[in-house]
């Protein structure tokens, strides 16, 4: 994985008790709690919004949360699916992953929605692979197209959004309250 020395801006949507706990340093960064639900799209980590705190701040409304926090994240070695180099190495460890299933007679998981089990899956195999190889890869990062479009007939969707999962928290920087309406 390439070393990205570039700074995003990320906002997650939580309970406003971890917010305030992150904000006031009761709970340090390094015990932010990643996600790990089988069907977390880019692997298991802690999940962001670039750029986007209006779109945390609605997802996590409708998840019945209130607290939004902000997070300056350095990318580090980062799979960025944004890159047609790293969407081939994660195509052709699909391959070698499928292979080993098919040897042992398993099945893949599938997606199904917003339910991505096959890509976490495959995300987490090859970040288990990069850091027994001593490349781990710290964070993930990918364009995710949703919602309905903007008008009739456009490729823009109302709810598409660049979403970071961290995997090191060594990557955040730090915490912010962002400032939203």
């Amino acid at each position: 994985m390439d070393r990205f020395a570039r700074v995003v801006l990320g906002y997650h949507g939580c309970d406003e008790a971890l917010a305030a706990s992150l904000l006031a340093g009761e709970t340090p960064i390094e015990d932010w709690q990643p996600s790990r639900n089988s069907y977390d799209w880019l692997g298991h980590g802690v999940y962001f919004w670039e750029h986007a705190p209006e779109r945390a701040r609605v997802w996590a409304d409708q998840g019945g949360k209130t607290g939004v926090i902000g997070a300056v994240i350095q990318l580090g070695r980062c799979l960025d699916l944004t890159d047609v180099s790293h969407t081939e190495v994660l195509a052709f460890h699909y391959q070698t992953v499928l292979e080993t299933y098919n040897e042992r007679g398993l099945t893949l998981p599938e997606n199904r929605g917003k339910l991505r089990k096959l890509d976490c899956l495959i995300v987490n195999d090859l970040a288990l692979k990069m850091e027994a190889a001593g490349d781990p890869i710290q964070t993930v990062r990918s364009p995710f197209l949703e919602g309905e479009p903007i008008y009739p007939g456009s490729g823009i969707l109302k709810e598409s959004h660049i979403q970071v999962a961290v995997l090191d928290p060594a990557c955040i920087l730090g915490v912010f309250r962002p400032n939203l309406r």
